[in-house]
C-alpha cells in the first residue's frame, strides 16, 4: 500500500525504537515489536506467524495498518485470539494525512492499531502445535534381521 513501510520480517520493524517525522509534521515511533501489514505485499499467514514470533519474543505485538490493510489486520488478530494465543490490550484509531501518490494530492487514510499481548495458554499451544520429530530409522543391519525372524 502507497506511504507504508516494506514488509518483511528485517524491513517490516526496525531493530530498536527509533522516531521519524511524518509528512504531516506528526513522529511516529518505530517500536521493535510492530508490524506493519500490507494487503498486498505478503500473504495473511505470513503475517500471522510473523505475530507469534514477536509475541514469543517480546510478550506482546503491535498491528499497524493503514486503509484497505485495516481488515487483514483485524483479521490477523482475531485469528490469534480466536487460537488462545493472544489477548487484546489496546485498539487504537486514526486518521493520517499524506499524498496520493497517482493524484499528487492531499489524503487522510484510516489507521488502525492493535496490540496483542501474549495469553497464559500461548507457550502450551505453541509447543503443541509444533511438529513432531521424524521417527529415527533403524540401521539397515537391523531391519534385516528382523525381517528373517
Amino acid at each position: 500500500m502507497a506511504g507504508e513501510a516494506p514488509v518483511a520480517a528485517a524491513a517490516a520493524v526496525a531493530a530498536t525504537t527509533t522516531t521519524k517525522t511524518t509528512t504531516t509534521g506528526s513522529i511516529e515511533s518505530h517500536k521493535k515489536n510492530r508490524i506493519q501489514v500490507s494487503n498486498t505485499k505478503k500473504p495473511l499467514f505470513f503475517y500471522v506467524n510473523l505475530a507469534k514470533r514477536y509475541i514469543q519474543q517480546h510478550d506482546e505485538v503491535e498491528l499497524s495498518a493503514l486503509g484497505m490493510a485495516i481488515t487483514t489486520v483485524v483479521t490477523i488478530a482475531e485469528i490469534l485470539k480466536n487460537n488462545g494465543l493472544a489477548t487484546e490490550k489496546k485498539v487504537l484509531t486514526s486518521t493520517v494525512g499524506m499524498k496520493d501518490e497517482n493524484k499528487g494530492r492531499f489524503i487522510q487514510k484510516a489507521k488502525i492499531e492493535i496490540v496483542l499481548g501474549k495469553s497464559e495458554k500461548f507457550d502450551s499451544l505453541m509447543i503443541a502445535s509444533a511438529p513432531a520429530p521424524a521417527p529415527a530409522l533403524a540401521p539397515a543391519s537391523e531391519a534385516a534381521t528382523k525381517d528373517n525372524d
